[in-house]
């Protein structure tokens, strides 16, 4: 999982894909990078570490140019140690300039490397960003316009993919046939700029266009852009965890806004029937459940758990003992509001529960008499391929529990999900343009040892 964003404009591009990349840190904390482009000379910085760790206000001024791509990276365990797999990715090769960068989970990745391996390409780091790149280039040196390079590379593409590159001075964006990860592009004031979520193109005071759509490739100027359908689906296959969890909630992905797609669920798992004192989130991804539960219900909305600003998203942190450490360093109950109460806890969604359990038990060690957890999400049976950080099923609570099972793991008074059903409701997108893979353990394409529900895909010129 990743946040990436390409800007063409006339100067001083690092500036706004700092702050695109600010507004996009809950996609990835452990890498940041920026890439831009004079004319001339292409110029990179990047490193592990967290947004504000990496770039400095002197580091943005090395990097001058009109366009350009940044990322930053939430690595995925193979990756992790490797700097060399930090996006962007710069090449050059026969007097071009070419700058990937890519959220990219490739089915088909292995396959593709070992090819291109025997066509010649030598491949320097384990990152599908320089798999793409390889296929670009091959077509390119072999004579190819870059328009038909970047169709060509697209069609051989399988699996879950956003991207922005910038060759030569042109911008590039593209997303998978599915759109199973989100991507959009909005006007700036010279140019301009795409985003993985909206939300980056606010703080740019950048005017949403519209999402970028399944299977489109997007070549702009500063002047405009030109759209190419490389692939048609019959149906998509939209990420359900990123309205549940991973998107901010005040992004708008697909043409919902995420914020009033979680309300709606916390106002469904409202209508159980719950005798209670309060409502409290579990911040900050509870908040939107919490509002529209306690709407809903008529049960107070309280505070019971706040959070320290400064620590980050402990889902995506990488190592269980990590995770684990971070709860307390990020969540502190209000004893006098949680004290000798039954308190509602809603939450987005219980993976692994073993935040769950410090969270219960922490609640109830701040005088809670009862803790009624409410999860936003359907139970997670199944890893992702596309993204998340789900890799295997023993990991997941859900995959060899009940619901009750899971309530005594987690020490809950009581504990309700939504359904699959309401779930869809919510999020207001039908059912079979939605990737709930992750809840029914039925993917949209072929993995291996996996059962599919493929979607039938067209390659078009």
């Amino acid at each position: 999982m990743s946040g990436i964003a390409g800007i063409i404009e006339t100067q001083d591009v690092s500036y706004p894909l700092y702050y695109a990349l600010h507004a996009l840190q809950h996609r990835g904390q452990e890498a940041a990078g920026i890439s831009t482009f004079d004319g001339e000379k292409a110029y990179l910085y990047k490193a592990p570490g967290q947004l504000s760790e990496v770039f400095s206000e002197d580091r943005l001024r090395t990097l001058p140019g009109f366009c350009g791509v940044a990322q930053v990276l939430y690595t995925e365990k193979a990756s992790r140690g490797k700097n060399e797999n930090i996006q962007p990715l710069n090449f050059s090769f026969q007097g071009h300039h070419l700058s990937v960068s890519v959220s990219a989970s490739l089915i088909n990745s292995e396959s593709l490397r070992s090819e291109y391996e025997g066509k010649g390409h030598i491949f320097s780091t384990t990152s599908n960003a320089e798999i793409i790149a390889a296929i670009i280039a091959h077509e390119l040196i072999g004579g190819a316009s870059p328009r038909d390079a970047f169709v060509r590379t697209l069609h051989r593409l399988e699996g879950a993919y956003t991207g922005v590159a910038t060759l030569d001075g042109i911008l590039y964006a593209f997303r998978d046939p599915l759109g199973i990860k989100p991507l959009c592009f909005g006007k700036t004031e010279r140019g301009y700029l795409v985003v993985s979520e909206s939300v980056a193109l606010d703080i740019n005071g950048a005017e949403l266009v519209r999402d970028v759509e399944a299977g489109e490739l997007l070549i702009f100027t500063k002047e405009a852009f030109e759209s190419v359908q490389f692939a048609k689906a019959e149906h998509k296959a939209h990420c359900i965890f990123e309205y549940v969890y991973t998107a901010r909630p005040d992004s708008v992905i697909d043409g919902v806004l995420v914020y009033d797609a979680r309300r709606r669920i916390g106002a469904r798992l409202g209508k159980i029937p719950t005798e209670a004192d309060l409502v409290s989130p579990v911040p900050d991804s509870g908040t939107a459940f919490a509002t529209g539960y306690s709407a809903e219900s008529g049960i107070p909305y309280i505070e019971g758990l706040l959070k320290n600003r400064y620590v980050g998203r402990t889902f995506i942190m990488p190592g269980q003992s990590k995770r684990e450490n971070a709860v307390r360093m990020k969540l502190n109950p209000v004893r006098s509001h949680i004290k000798d109460k039954s308190v509602v806890l809603v939450d987005d969604s219980i993976v692994r529960g073993t935040t769950s359990l410090h969270i219960v038990d922490m609640v109830k060690e701040f005088g809670a008499k009862e803790i009624h957890m409410r999860i936003g999400s359907t139970p997670i049976i199944a890893p992702c391929y596309f993204g998340v950080d789900l890799p295997t099923r023993e990991e997941l609570i859900a995959t060899n529990r009940s619901v009750e099972e899971i309530r005594e793991t987690i020490h809950a008074t009581t504990l309700e999900y939504i359904s699959a059903e309401e779930l869809v409701e919510s999020v207001g997108i039908p059912a079979e343009d939605l990737c709930i893979a992750c809840s029914c353990g039925e993917y949209p394409v072929d993995i291996p040892c996996e059962k599919c529900m493929k979607r039938k895909i067209t390659l078009l010129d």
